[in-house]
């Protein structure tokens, strides 16, 4: 085998071994993506729940109207203290 072949045969393994690489790259970063969304899911479930535990009435209502009642909560005098309040501890978390 000549120098030729030889380099034309490294060039080949090499350009196997980055497509191998760049597919491993692709299930890593779609299992990156899976355990993202899983989290956010199971963040809000979790966050639906505790809604629906403090105010009950809020599992029977349709997107818009559970929105504007949020609305109409976070502009109840001494809400943006409390929500400030509350940003700051689950900072220190």
């Amino acid at each position: 085998m000549d120098k030729k072949e030889s380099l034309l045969q490294q060039k080949i393994k090499a350009e196997k071994e980055i497509a191998q690489l760049q597919n491993q790259q692709k299930i890593i970063l779609n299992k990156q993506r899976d355990l993202e969304r899983h989290a956010r899911n199971h963040r809000l479930i979790v966050h639906g729940a505790i809604m629906e535990g403090v105010f009950p009435f809020t599992a029977s209502m349709d997107g818009e109207p559970l929105k504007a009642f949020l609305i109409d909560l976070s502009r109840l005098p001494g809400a943006r203290e409390l929500t400030e309040k509350a940003q700051n501890a689950g900072d220190g978390e």
